[in-house]
């Protein structure tokens, strides 16, 4: 092997030219320069494919026991090497951003997710540029990288159409190519997509076909395919993040059909097969136990029978959900074999960023934006049912209940956002490299994390922790390489210490042992009083005694050894910045209160025609309080159509717009109620300001209002609108000038056909005088703010 002549410890490597004879004729035989080479790793750096999942718990694939059939994860994992003690931080985007950058979530100020960032260090979803992520070093040690699908990391001030972009994956992320989604969840069906930073439109409908797991896999597969046509002696490096299984859990019908009535026996019964599975699968031990059941989550036998079916479908939705993932993922694994590439390529399938999501409340949800605004009373036993048949499709936005969440986690207790417990944290890993890794479906049972990708990617491709990248000096990373146990079954851990905590829930890991501590309930976001951080009552598990599963609490018998653990917690905690531990509500929704910048201030907010794609977090807030919307327009000889602003979608929102020439606004709530007003006559032809006035009711939240319309001042149409929704309008959809992006708020108009045949000069909201905002509990705000993330 020719020795690597590169000095690679610092990025980009600096251009040293060999000083020799210059000539002046270039036609003189002694001139001669080396040729020009491409930039690549050492030799025998393998190509490297990261596939992290969202919101899957340990028990619910095949390959770790569960009851949603994945071939494809099963025959990657006989070909390669199972993980059963991997571990994730129990929440999306501080998985993601320790993963990508080999350091613990506190590290790299993703304490929480993006929506809740305080100015503390440890919270502030600012990545310091100490910290490089892995995509950043790779790609200036010659790989070809891309990213396909979710990323959340992104500071919400800085996710509008100007920025700064130094957080987008094709930006300071180090990925040359991306194509995906911001935030924490997306409509399967309709998603807001980016390419790179520029907003794009998916390629076909929900009627068509279009599917997001399906496109994220395609564009895969088309770059995957494209990089080894054009630069076959360059390595690459995928990370494929799909939105998948995340709510809404979004199918073709045909795949939860497989799974009618396999879940007829409810959770309790799923979680005891599952672990009777994971036992003859050997991927746990085969004393592990089966931990209880907390009173927090209902048994399946005292959920109403009337809601049962409803229950029992949202299960068959997701295991369809999940199936199909599989599915797809298959594809790119195909994809990478066809090519001849497969026995180079190092490939990590992360079942999950966090365990099962239980924030889907105890019912589950056929539109979870009827939970978030306050609204669950409309989704009654009757209403769930009579939309069963379209839990899944493009006119759902479902979730499961929180037992199912509970039952994908088996063997262990609590779920997502339970970062005490396994159950938040430990999420079923596969490794496969043919050449890197001699046993063939074997078991890994040492502690790893998912800041240990990082160190092992860098390991495999024989390159060194950076200590500088453009121009700053790096912190050392915080995770081991796991390419010690790759060919080594019976290897000590080397990652043995290992802190956790997630809004006061905590723990600590050390040589087997595990202290942690439950501080509150996922779903039990609003009322109750938190106990002090002191007050928060510890338990104590001895993993090298042989409990894999957290099941016998240890803490009164061995009072000393929770105490070590205790203190070794806080010296972490320290360490990493995960203090001041933060388990507020209310306050981290305000901006100033927590001390983050924000795009929107005052009361006016002015936009032109072509903006889009704008977030909540973009666009001044007309919720429960009255607000006048204006537009200055030229109307051509014959009328103009299509819309002038919308916000929202078909899950709920508002759009102002024209049709058969005649100013309209809709007010959709949740896709259930829709309420609108219409001008008497259509908008003259030539330059006109065109304005709705809605006068809230006050009196509380979520109250409705007289719509009034004008053309230049004078009243041309009124209506009423009964109700509104006080929180907040969707997950994903948006705000667009001139145009509708993602779903109609209306079914007088499709995106394809909603742009405005006139030209706009400007839109204006302007809020009105009576805020009711101080009617809105806070810690309601942040109850909205976890459920969609």
């Amino acid at each position: 092997m020719i020795p690597d002549r590169h000095a690679r410890s610092m990025l980009p490597i600096p251009d040293r030219p060999v000083p020799g004879l210059t000539t002046y004729d270039a036609k003189d035989p002694q001139t001669a320069y080396p040729p020009i080479e491409v930039l690549l790793p050492p030799d025998g750096a393998p190509n490297v494919l990261v596939i992290l999942l969202d919101d899957v718990g340990f028990g619910a694939t095949s390959a770790f026991g569960g009851p949603c059939r994945t071939p494809n994860f099963e025959k990657l994992a006989a070909g390669g090497l199972k993980y059963n003690r991997f571990h994730t931080t129990a929440l999306c985007a501080p998985t993601r951003q320790a993963m990508l950058t080999g350091r613990n979530h506190h590290s790299v100020g993703m304490g929480s997710i993006t929506e809740t960032a305080t100015s503390a260090p440890g919270n502030s979803s600012l990545r310091p540029n100490t910290m490089a992520p892995i995509a950043m070093t790779l790609k200036l040690n010659g790989y070809s990288t891309a990213q396909f699908g979710k990323c959340h990391e992104v500071p919400v001030w800085q996710t509008s159409p100007v920025g700064p972009f130094d957080a987008w994956p094709s930006a300071g992320g180090g990925f040359e190519t991306f194509y995906g989604f911001l935030g924490g969840e997306n409509n399967q069906w309709d998603p807001a997509l980016y390419e790179g930073t520029a907003p794009v439109e998916p390629p076909k409908t929900a009627e068509e076909g279009y599917h997001l797991t399906e496109d994220l896999a395609d564009h895969t597969i088309s770059w995957i395919r494209m990089q080894k046509a054009l630069a076959p002696e360059k390595p690459f490096f995928v990370y494929l993040a799909p939105g998948a299984t995340h709510a809404p859990h979004h199918v073709p019908k045909e795949w939860p059909e497989k799974y009618a009535g396999a879940f007829a026996d409810g959770w309790d019964v799923q979680r005891e097969r599952t672990f009777a599975r994971q036992k003859e699968l050997g991927v746990i031990p085969a004393d592990a136990e089966l931990t209880a059941r907390h009173a927090e989550i209902p048994a399946w036998d005292d959920m109403p029978d009337d809601l049962k079916p409803v229950l029992e479908r949202e299960m068959e939705v997701y295991a369809g959900f999940l199936e199909h993932t599989d599915h797809h993922v298959g594809r790119v694994l195909d994809a990478i074999n066809d090519l001849g590439v497969m026995d180079d390529t190092l490939i990590y399938v992360i079942i999950g960023d966090n365990g099962a999501s239980a924030e889907g409340t105890v019912n589950g949800a056929f539109n979870e934006m009827a939970n978030f605004n306050g609204m669950a009373a409309l989704e009654t036993p009757e209403f769930m049912r009579s939309k069963m048949d379209e839990f899944g499709s493009p006119s759902s936005y479902n979730h499961y209940a929180v037992g199912w969440a509970w039952s994908m986690d088996t063997p262990f207790q609590w779920t997502k956002q339970v970062a005490s417990h396994w159950g938040g944290t430990r999420n079923g890993t596969i490794v496969h490299w043919t050449n890197g890794i001699s046993e063939k479906g074997g078991l890994r049972t040492q502690f790893t994390h998912c800041i240990d990708v990082a160190p092992t990617i860098l390991e495999a491709a024989g390159l060194p922790e950076p200590t500088m990248v453009n121009g700053v000096q790096q912190s050392p990373m915080e995770g081991t390489s796991m390419l010690y146990s790759f060919n080594d079954a019976d290897a000590p851990e080397r990652h043995d210490l290992q802190y956790f905590e997630m809004f006061g829930n905590r723990g600590i890991y050390h040589r087997g042992w595990s202290a942690v501590t439950k501080h509150r309930t996922p779903w039990e976001m609003v009322g109750g009083t938190l106990p002090a951080f002191d007050d928060d009552v510890w338990e104590l598990y001895d993993g090298s005694g042989g409990d894999f599963s957290q099941a016998r609490d240890l803490s009164a018998e061995q009072p000393d050894k929770l105490h070590e653990l205790q203190r070794l917690w806080l010296i972490e905690a320290v360490k990493y910045n995960v203090l001041p531990i933060d388990d507020r509500t209310g306050e981290r929704m305000n901006a100033d209160m927590a001390g983050r910048p924000t795009l929107i201030r005052g009361t006016s907010q002015q936009f032109f025609s072509g903006m889009g794609r704008l977030t909540e977090n973009s666009v001044v807030s007309i919720k429960n309080k009255s607000w006048s919307v204006t537009a200055e327009v030229e109307v051509p000889d014959g009328g103009a159509n299509g819309v002038l602003i919308a916000q929202g979608g078909r899950f709920g929102g508002w759009s102002f717009y024209a049709t058969e020439g005649r100013a309209k606004f809709v007010y959709n709530v949740l896709g259930i109620q829709s309420f609108d007003a219409v001008a008497d006559r259509p908008i003259p032809a030539g330059t006109h300001q065109v304005r709705m006035e809605f006068a809230y009711d006050g009196g509380g939240l979520a109250k409705g209002g007289g719509v009034t319309l004008y053309y230049d001042g004078e009243a041309v149409g009124t209506g009423r609108v009964d109700a509104t929704q006080a929180m907040v309008f969707s997950a994903d959809e948006t705000t667009d000038i001139g145009y509708e992006s993602g779903t109609a708020v209306s079914p007088d108009y499709t995106p394809q056909s909603s742009r405005f045949t006139g030209r706009i000069g400007w839109v204006q909201i302007d809020l009105g005088d009576d805020d009711h905002d101080h009617f809105i509990d806070p810690d309601e705000r942040m109850r909205i703010a976890m459920a969609r993330q």
